[in-house]
């Protein structure tokens, strides 16, 4: 199947389902296809800082992200780190519709409450991508009782 994708892009953040979806974005890319872990900055307003002040600081938190992104690439055989700031669908969507990924790979793990608090990446991903989009889903979602 590996030669229907020779470029495969794999959203990740530090969740369990990222992992799942990482695993299946590898067994998608193959040995011969093109990797990338895209990795989503959001800007929080404000930050305390040690007097107790609350202050923006965007270069830490770019470069947290970094650091930590550079660690998931670096025990990916291949893939290269794609970090992206803003929201995090949009910022998604644009970026494919530059690189043009033969699929995008993602997991769709928030509950009902957080998905009603935070909105859902995945939904939004799957309605707005300009290219193909695989979620994959955590066994414990698939085997909750519906509500």
């Amino acid at each position: 199947m590996s030669e229907l994708f020779t470029h495969v892009a794999c959203c990740i953040d530090d969740s369990e389902a990222s992992g799942l979806a990482l695993a299946e974005a590898r067994r998608l890319a193959g040995d011969d296809g093109r990797l990338s872990l895209v990795h989503v900055t959001q800007q929080p307003v404000l930050y305390p800082d040690p007097a107790g002040v609350l202050v923006p600081e965007p270069e830490s938190v770019h470069e947290d992200a970094r650091r930590w992104l550079d660690r998931q690439a670096a025990g990916v055989p291949s893939a290269e780190a794609v970090l992206l700031e803003g929201h995090v669908g949009t910022a998604v969507c644009v970026w494919a519709e530059q690189q043009r990924p033969d699929v995008i790979v993602a997991a769709a793990h928030r509950g009902l409450v957080d998905r009603i608090l935070l909105g859902s990446f995945a939904s939004f991903l799957a309605r707005n991508s300009p290219v193909n989009v695989l979620l994959v889903r955590p066994d414990e979602i698939l085997d909750a009782p519906s509500r």
